[in-house]
């Protein structure tokens, strides 16, 4: 398989060959339509000119062809009997037929610049042949010849024709010598991130790539690394997750087991045995609710699509929320500050009830007895705004960013108390999320948490 710079050196070097044989078809194309036309008209005044002074002059007609062939051009001179004589160079091809020798000697003036025959690869102006001419009849002595004349290519640009070519020459090799080299800096970030991506694929994520490029393959290198951190740290919070969730089960496991072989002894104490059925009871309840929130992520990960939207009456839901979680704020004498919209909500039902759950439950969880917590649903903009704010302990700011990574437990010995599993917030902002919305949070420690959650109306 040929490598990308093989690749790239081959299609640039053929772009030069195409384009050089392009060049030529145009200029040749140029050449038939405009300076052949003007060329002949050319030659043919200087022929005239030749013509005049040979039969005005016929005694320095000899001298005269041979100056005009020295300063560049090839000279034919014939007569009816054939006898011929050459000044200048001779033409490589004398291709020249007997209808034009006797049209020219019978008095017409013969266009072979004009008439030679038009050709992709062929320009006329270098074809030394005496069919690409111009003839004109001189009378001399009272005797008739036929002259012939083209300019002499040899002569008149032989050192143009050397230096051209050792231009054309050295444009071309230091064409391909930059084609080469500008290749290699195109493909040389490309090669690098190719290894890179190797370097990935085998977990090593520690890559640095040059990103001082300010065109695409420098955005692309400062993307892919940008790309490799957060594999990085995706794999770290994978790794981290698989770890939370075998210590979150591990701990009511161990009770379970534990205290079910206690329960084994028949000489336990019936108040004992009644504890322990209690403490096994509430760990298997915490570790149903552990795989169901679990389930509940892993669905909004993998099918965020499936959510059954329809209309929703929010005021009745929050309502709803609050009465049943009534129990619990007498339980606490926490008093409850509604203050509802009549708004309308496209979601998933379940889910959305789930989010006002979580967010009430912390508040609940998160506020000292005889404190207060504030329910409000407005519209803003076009969206649905619902905040959920308490009097409760609140959250420092460094903690802020964190609260909704999963497992993250701001107070762990308060949560180890409550057998929260950290994953309540989490899922709260995923079922947000997959509604479109925004869920944020301010707090203040030793106030009160505020959190506030934006859904669009559609």
């Amino acid at each position: 398989m040929k490598s990308l710079y093989v690749r790239m050196c081959i299609l640039f070097c053929s772009a030069i060959v195409v384009s050089s044989l392009l060049g030529f078809l145009v200029s040749n194309i140029y050449y038939q339509a405009q300076i052949k036309s003007q060329n002949d008209a050319k030659l043919t005044g200087m022929a005239i000119e030749i013509q005049q002074f040979a039969e005005t002059h016929p005694d320095s007609m000899e001298d005269y062809m041979q100056s005009v062939a020295k300063l560049g051009y090839k000279i034919y001179l014939t007569d009816a009997e054939g006898q011929s004589r050459f000044y200048g160079k001779p033409f490589r091809k004398e291709d020249l037929d007997k209808q034009q020798l006797e049209q020219v000697l019978n008095g017409q003036v013969y266009h072979g610049v004009a008439e030679f025959p038009d050709s992709a690869f062929i320009t006329g102006f270098f074809d030394n042949q005496l069919s690409n001419t111009i003839g004109v009849p001189i009378e001399v002595n009272n005797e008739t010849f036929a002259l012939f004349m083209r300019p002499d290519a040899e002569v008149q640009f032989g050192e143009l024709r050397v230096f051209f070519a050792v231009i054309i020459g050295f444009t071309i090799l230091f064409s391909l010598g930059f084609v080469m080299i500008s290749v290699l800096h195109v493909v040389r970030p490309i090669t690098r991130l190719t290894t890179a991506t190797k370097r990935i694929s085998k977990g090593r994520y520690d890559i640095k790539l040059n990103t001082w490029r300010r065109d695409e393959i420098g955005q692309l290198a400062s993307h892919f690394m940008i790309m490799s951190r957060e594999l990085e740290r995706t794999n770290r919070a994978r790794q981290e997750f698989v770890a939370n969730v075998s210590h979150e089960i591990e701990s009511p496991l161990t009770s379970i087991q534990g205290f079910a072989q206690t329960l084994k002894d028949p000489t336990l104490p019936e108040d004992e045995r009644i504890e322990y059925l209690n403490i096994i009871d509430q760990e298997s309840h915490r570790l149903s609710m552990l795989s169901k929130q679990l389930l509940t992520l892993s669905s909004l990960d993998y099918d965020p699509d499936s959510l059954q939207k329809k209309p929703i009456d929010l005021r009745a839901q929050l309502r709803q929320v609050v009465q049943i979680m009534e129990w619990r704020l007498t339980e606490k004498q926490l008093a409850v500050r509604l203050s509802l919209a009549d708004i309308r909500v496209h979601g998933d039902s379940n889910l959305l009830y789930q989010v006002w759950m979580n967010l009430i439950t912390n508040a609940i969880k998160y506020t000292p007895a005889e404190g207060s917590i504030m329910i409000s649903a407005k519209l803003d903009e076009g969206n649905c705004v619902v905040t959920f704010s308490d009097t409760g302990e609140g959250i420092p700011a460094e903690e802020l960013p964190l609260i909704f990574d999963r497992f993250y437990k701001v107070d762990r010995a308060r949560t180890r108390e409550t057998h929260s599993s950290g994953l309540g917030l989490a899922i709260t902002q995923k079922i947000v999320e997959t509604h479109n919305g925004t869920i944020e949070v301010s707090s203040t420690v030793g106030k009160g948490t505020t959190f506030t959650v934006t859904l669009p109306l559609l």
